[in-house]
């Protein structure tokens, strides 16, 4: 059983039905490299996504015949489809790599939907392609299900994101810090291109190559100001907000990308590019979920000026569309506008809407002491929902002083008196935005290590499936796939706590 719902609706298609609408192929050979998939050997289906097949309008169905693996793992091509890898390049841990590009994904074409929206389908790990630098083109097993699973889990908490149609497996190895089962993974995005999009043509001296980009990503994702005298200001205006708007979510989320390099930042505010990623499981602002990261650079504390930092390198490259002076004042906008986004994303992880000085102290100080009595970032802020409702215990676990808390929660107290909260209303208010469940690290390597060590991927399965909808139980759902709430909602086990991944992982 793959979690399929049937859904008897005119718009879904078979596979052979995708509309596609290939548009960045007619950008022209200088921004990719035609390619088609390298076919496997008896590829398999390790997991798929209904919800996500819904955007396209595929019927889940699909899923379940022979030519689904086919097409998916490259070994026939998939009708409409124009296969191609983008090129770009970046800057990686601050310095700039200009050998970048597509070197192991393939963008099959962009399918359109009658609402106007636009769907790009990607293989990601389909063979090697000229920019893959001499290396094999594969993905792990591994890192494919963690970007399926990390894409589905941040879709459930609403953040923009990538998400994954299915992983399909490959039976062979390769070689990475160890020998590793192989993958593709099926991605779809508003988008592929990146910062790193255009810094290639600005650094090879190509400015009307930046040009040509920048048009085509206003005609293709900003179209209400595709015509404006002044468009490419306000191209650089929208990715500036877009990019605010995504940190403020990834800080109060708990969301730790590890490598924030200008080749993974979306030119639409998604967040793209799953690696050594991790939900924190105690609040550290010096975590770092990227072993590789010595120096503590793409941190969750430091990430909101990494976004900073990426995006005066994006603007550097539009230097030939938009005076200088005038990039500096949209740029030096993000700062004010991420810290009042922030602001109001935690004001509702609260339950507060009067977000003044006190309510900064508030906030500050919580993050203090959560920082240093340990304690589970997101079971504390579930717990403090049943704070002062009736009939409800609130409990607080925690290696600090009591005195701590109680001083923190009579704050607490008074700035929601001031506001006449009813206790059960401002539950229900926090609940809503507070998940309940996570992609917690070591629940996700026990998926991983019975996929690769069992060949059972319906941990997998469960995951996707919990993920959903992670603010709340499903008592049906939960029976039907076994899953038991008290366990997946518990606090990280402290041999797990902080655990660090490689980038090919």
């Amino acid at each position: 059983m793959r979690g399929t719902i049937a859904i008897h609706d005119r718009t879904q298609k078979t596979l052979e039905q995708i509309p596609f609408d290939n548009t960045f192929v007619k950008l022209g050979a200088d921004f990719f490299q035609s390619k088609s998939p390298d076919p496997v050997t008896d590829p398999y289906l390790v997991d798929f996504n209904p919800e996500a097949a819904r955007l396209i309008q595929i019927h889940p169905g699909e899923s379940s015949r022979e030519a689904f693996v086919q097409f998916f793992s490259g070994s026939q091509v998939l009708p409409g489809s124009e296969p191609l890898a983008m090129v770009y390049s970046g800057h990686q841990f601050g310095v700039y790599n200009p050998r970048l590009g597509d070197g192991r994904g393939l963008l099959l074409g962009e399918t359109r939907l009658p609402n106007g929206e636009t769907w790009e389908i990607h293989l990601k790990g389909c063979g090697p392609t000229r920019f893959a630098r001499g290396f094999d083109g594969r993905a792990t097993l591994r890192s494919s299900i963690r970007e399926h699973l990390g894409g589905e889990a941040m879709h459930g908490l609403g953040i923009p994101t990538t998400r994954s149609l299915a992983v399909i497996g490959i039976r062979e190895l390769i070689y990475r810090e160890r020998p590793e089962l192989a993958a593709i993974l099926v991605r779809l995005s508003d988008s592929h291109i990146r910062f790193g999009s255009f810094e290639y043509f600005h650094y090879t001296n190509r400015p009307e190559k930046v040009r040509e980009l920048a048009d085509y990503v206003l005609a293709r994702h900003f179209p209400d100001i595709a015509d404006e005298p002044d468009r490419y200001r306000l191209l650089f205006r929208r990715v500036i907000l877009s990019t605010a708007h995504l940190l403020a979510a990834w800080q109060t989320a708990g969301f730790v990308h590890g490598v924030m390099n200008t080749d993974n930042m979306s030119i639409t505010g998604t967040t793209f590019d799953y690696g050594p990623y991790a939900f924190i499981d105690r609040y550290n602002p010096h975590f770092t979920s990227n072993h590789s990261d010595t120096h503590g650079r793409y941190a969750l504390g430091q990430q909101p000026e990494i976004a900073h930092w990426n995006l005066g390198k994006f603007g550097e490259t539009l230097i030939g569309l938009v005076p200088a002076e005038h990039l500096q004042q949209e740029l030096e906008g993000y700062q004010p506008l991420f810290n009042r986004l922030l602001r109001e994303r935690m004001g509702k992880k609260l339950a507060i809407q009067v977000l003044d000085e006190e309510f900064t102290t508030l906030a500050g100080n919580l993050l203090r002491y959560l920082y240093e009595t340990r304690i589970d970032y997101t079971n504390f802020f579930r717990r403090l929902a049943d704070y002062q409702v009736d009939n409800r215990e609130t409990r607080f676990e925690s290696q600090g002083q009591k005195s701590d808390l109680e001083t923190w929660l009579a704050h607490y107290q008074r700035l929601l008196d001031r506001e006449d909260t009813d206790p059960e209303d401002r539950r229900k208010e926090m609940n809503r935005v507070n998940p309940k469940f996570i992609l917690r690290n070591y629940l996700l390597e026990g998926a991983i290590t019975k996929a690769i060590q069992e060949g059972d991927f319906s941990e997998v399965e469960r995951l996707r499936i919990l993920l959903q909808d992670p603010f709340r139980d499903r008592p049906e759902i939960f029976a039907q796939y076994k899953i038991d709430p008290d366990v997946y909602a518990s606090d990280t086990p402290d041999a797990f706590i902080e655990h660090q991944l490689s980038c090919s992982a």
